[in-house]
């Protein structure tokens, strides 16, 4: 593949201006025997996943699709077109926000949303089948949340839950898949599927309210405790078996 359009591929702009980058001397490349100066545009270069390349002094890893995992922190809305607060988008670089699609929206995607005061795990790729996959209930993938509740929570509750509660917008009963309660304002929930703002109105319906929500590990993968709010790195393909149960 021609080296600027593995730039693009990779969301570094326009052909143009993937070109106009490596002809200013911007771009490096590991063609076997470690970073070594590109200036062609056209220079053949053999593609890989991993593939290690530098962008004006910044180490990049190719990859045909990105999957990155990312610590969403409270004051952020999962939208490229927020209304009140900024977007999540914007803890990202650049490349990672313009990987082109062919869709009208380009860059990585949150694999479903979090609330602005919502904090936790979120998966971000421009792959749409995992989305699909992901998010769809049929596919069952569990969510689990850490709920800190304004009232303390009693066994009855907990057994409600695990029952199900009826919401407006669903004629049949939404169920946890697990409920435990793990102090009294503490509850470890886990979810199959994601209504909007489900797991506030799943405890109203069983007269609780939520004071605090964190997503803290999607299928079988934990939040990884080094990352930090705010921060995001690549998954791996052992995290991304974790993830997706394959």
């Amino acid at each position: 593949m021609q080296l600027q359009d593995i730039l693009y591929s990779q969301g570094f702009g326009t052909r143009r201006i993937c070109a106009g980058l490596i002809q200013q001397g911007y771009v490096q490349v590991d063609l076997g025997n470690g970073l070594v100066d590109c200036d062609d545009p056209l220079q053949e270069v053999d593609v890989h996943e991993g593939l290690a390349y530098s962008v004006q002094g910044v180490l990049w890893p190719y990859h045909a699709k990105a999957y990155v995992l990312l610590h969403k922190p409270a004051g952020y809305e999962c939208s490229h077109k927020p209304s009140a607060w900024p977007s999540l988008y914007t803890l990202l670089p650049p490349a990672l926000r313009q990987r082109p699609q062919k869709s009208a929206v380009q860059g990585v995607q949150a694999v479903g949303r979090l609330d602005q005061d919502t904090t936790g795990m979120l998966v971000l790729t421009d792959d749409g089948p995992l989305i699909h996959r992901m998010s769809s209930p049929r596919h069952h993938v569990p969510k689990v949340y850490e709920v800190t509740t304004d009232d303390p929570l009693d066994a009855k509750q907990v057994q409600r839950l695990l029952d199900g509660v009826v919401l407006d917008d669903s004629p049949k009963p939404v169920r946890a898949a697990a409920c435990e309660a793990v102090a009294e304002h503490h509850l470890r929930l886990t979810l199959t599927e994601g209504k909007y703002h489900q797991v506030k109105r799943m405890l109203a319906a069983v007269g609780n309210k939520v004071v605090g929500l964190h997503r803290s590990q999607i299928g079988a993968m934990p939040l990884p405790e080094d990352l930090k709010p705010g921060q995001w790195r690549w998954i791996s393909d052992e995290e991304m078996a974790l993830l997706t149960g394959k």
